[in-house]
């Protein structure tokens, strides 16, 4: 630890009160202590982990943390609030900040004393010695180690777990698998408190940390031993099928830090009542984890209903778009080909000339079509995976297969997903005989499910949903005017606001739900969601090509890349950009998205292809017009941006200036 922190890195008065401002405070003493070489291209990949999933921990801790490549040596910074600083925990503001700072190819050996700080406060006594201490050296040498902390000293006393083994008892056992998008803190801090939580309960916890440097596996007979599993993870757990045939608690990293006495007994319930989690051969079928912290399969229950209902429906459209993207491309070359009537073609399985292009246009235009009658049961069978995993998927197809039949459509099949995995979820709190746990998630769940969600949409909801999706069409088709202009700037911030995000994606699935049965209005919306979503990136490439001095050499290479990233109708490309800057970024890029938008839908254009950027202009009504919404949006964008980062640029400029004569690192950039 003796290389990460000095006392030039610590600061006990931190004046910072938001957690932009505190990074950016520390980020400037690695500056100085010639540990970062460019300070905003650094700031921006704190930033992009911050938005993943927010770094405080309860207890009063922030522990903001990145690889970087703009990192030359793994660096930690500490800062102590008076007044503490919103990191988003859910106990409150932070006072102890610390900065983590780790190359992109940091090794093993600096992972592990990272991992170690990152397990040590867990130590209530650890962290009021920081609180304590006064003097820069010798917090920083607390923190390296170097003084011994109130832990140190003694003998721990004897656990129930001891106790247990010194009788000849076997004390309840619990495997354990914590992960984060780094890898850095808090997949090691959800470990330490796992395993702490376990000694005050008389369970005996053995954790894998799947840090991102790789994870050493546990041995598959302390698995084979356990009676429980706990998932706290924020990223895949990898290799899932060692863990099947156990109770299963399925969580957040977050919540492994946090609450971590009540995973443990939660575990134990489950044991006792002898819920098996589904999880298969392959892969182990149970969520993915969530940046939202205690959203991820079971855990799920643990969240907001609103980021429960969020993340569902994230999962099903996630898995629709791949058909979207397939089957609308398709259809929309068979237009290209052989014009809008080739969708009344015969079969081409039963006339098919090799010779003749509309043959072709038919072949695709029908290939496509099955790809896109997949649309509503694809949606509706992963958002019930995403509430309830692998035994959801057959009624959550077959409810989204009955929203097709009884004409209830796209919304048909939102509500299909969601009654499947709720249904799903009720059973599975039913206790069973051991004898049938085995034949639930295969035969028993999805027989009864299917019945329930079947009946539920074809006897009781399924009519009035079709009713509110024909109104919503003849809406849609009616749109003209001032309502067509305000839906365009509606859906040009939303695809703008997140790039990407949830945001985006309820704007982008309600577009591409329209696609599935096209109609003059929802091809207008499909247009304007489209042109809106471009904006971003083809701003950002647009400023960073007019005002290179406004960025920093990584953005500007960034920017080159947003050209095509823009072009190809890839929101994305925008986002660090974003993260960097997110005060001036944002707002300039909604503004643009809500003038295409609004320009899209005044000039009638229209699409039939839910993706593909430039590249499908010709497939587009009116698409002089659409692009001159494009550029109009862009240039409004570009405008607002350069004009938001010139403002701010003087004393930055000076600063880093001043900055640069006392350092030798022409590449460090100083900034206010």
């Amino acid at each position: 630890m003796s290389e990460l922190i000095t006392a030039e890195l610590v600061d006990l008065d931190l004046s910072a009160t938001t957690k932009d401002a505190a990074a950016r405070s520390l980020a400037e003493r690695m500056v100085a202590a010639h540990r970062v070489t460019d300070l905003d291209g650094f700031l921006a990949d704190v930033a992009a982990r911050e938005a993943q999933m927010p770094t405080g921990l309860d207890g009063g801790i922030g522990i903001p943390h990145c690889r970087s490549e703009h990192v030359n040596a793994p660096t930690l910074a500490f800062g102590r609030s008076a007044a503490g600083i919103d990191f988003g925990a859910a106990d409150g503001p932070a006072d102890l900040i610390f900065l983590i700072a780790a190359p992109a190819g940091a090794d093993d050996d600096h992972l592990t004393i990272l991992s170690g700080l990152a397990r040590r406060l867990m130590d209530p006594e650890f962290t009021a010695a920081l609180r304590a201490g006064t003097d820069p050296a010798a917090v920083a040498a607390l923190i390296r180690g170097e003084e011994p902390t109130p832990e140190a000293g003694g003998t721990e006393p004897e656990t129930e777990t001891e106790t247990a083994e010194a009788d000849g008892s076997v004390p309840f056992r619990i495997v354990a698998v914590t992960s984060c998008p780094t890898g850095i803190a808090h997949t090691y801090m959800a470990a330490e408190s796992l395993a702490a939580a376990g000694r005050a309960e008389g369970v005996e916890v053995t954790v894998e940390t799947q840090g991102s440097g790789g994870f050493k596996k546990l041995d598959p007979a302390v698995i084979a031993a356990a009676d429980a599993v706990i998932w706290a993870h924020d990223v895949e757990v990898r290799e899932k099928a060692r863990f099947r045939n156990k109770p299963l608690v399925d969580v957040g990293v977050k919540a492994g830090i946090n609450r971590p006495a009540e995973l443990i007994a939660e575990a134990r319930r489950k044991a006792e009542r002898g819920e098996i989690a589904a999880v298969s051969e392959a892969d182990g079928g149970s969520g993915s984890g969530s940046g939202d912290g205690d959203v991820g399969g079971s855990g799920a229950d643990h969240a907001h209903f609103g980021v429960r209902l969020r993340t569902y429906l994230m999962s099903g459209v996630s898995y629709m778009v791949p058909f979207v993207a397939a089957g609308g491309l398709l259809i929309a070359l068979s237009f290209a080909i052989g014009g809008y009537e080739i969708a009344s073609a015969k079969s081409v399985a039963d006339h098919f000339v090799w010779g003749e292009a509309d043959s072709w246009a038919a072949l695709l235009n029908q290939i496509g079509s099955a790809a896109f009658a997949f649309l509503v049961p694809v949606l509706a069978g992963y958002i019930a995976y995403g509430m309830a995993d692998r035994p959801a998927l057959v009624p959550g197809f077959v409810g989204g297969s009955i929203a097709l039949t009884v004409n209830a459509g796209f919304l048909g099949g939102l509500v299909a997903g969601l009654l499947a995995g709720a249904v799903v979820m009720a059973i599975q709190r039913v206790p069973v005989h051991a004898t049938l746990r085995g034949i639930m998630p295969v035969l028993v769940i999805p027989l009864i499910a299917s019945a329930v969600v079947g009946f539920l949409m074809f006897i009781v909801v399924g009519k009035p949903i079709a009713s509110l999706q024909n109104a919503l069409t003849d809406w849609l088709n009616g749109l003209s005017g001032s309502n067509a202009v305000i839906l365009g700037v509606v859906l040009g911030l939303m695809m703008c606001f997140d790039m990407g995000g949830p945001l985006n994606k309820v704007a982008y699935a309600f577009a591409v739900g329209g696609l599935a049965d096209p109609t003059y209005g929802s091809l207008k919306v499909m247009a304007a969601v489209m042109a809106a979503g471009m904006v971003p990136p083809l701003a950002m490439a647009l400023a960073t090509t007019v005002r290179k001095k406004l960025f920093t050499k990584t953005e500007r290479e960034n920017g080159r890349a947003a050209w095509v990233l823009g072009a190809s109708f890839i929101t994305e490309g925008a986002i660090p950009f974003a993260a960097a800057d997110p005060l001036r970024v944002i707002p300039s890029v909604m503004a643009g998205g809500a003038v295409t938008g609004a320009l899209s839908m005044a000039f009638g254009a229209t699409l039939r292809a839910p993706h593909g950027g430039v590249f499908v202009v010709p497939l587009i009504g009116e698409p002089f017009l659409y692009l001159l919404a494009i550029a109009a949006g862009t240039l409004v964008a570009t405008a607002l941006v350069v004009l938001l980062k010139g403002a701010r640029r003087a004393a930055p400029d000076a600063a880093g200036e001043a900055g640069a004569a006392g350092s030798d690192d022409s590449r460090v950039t100083v900034a206010a």
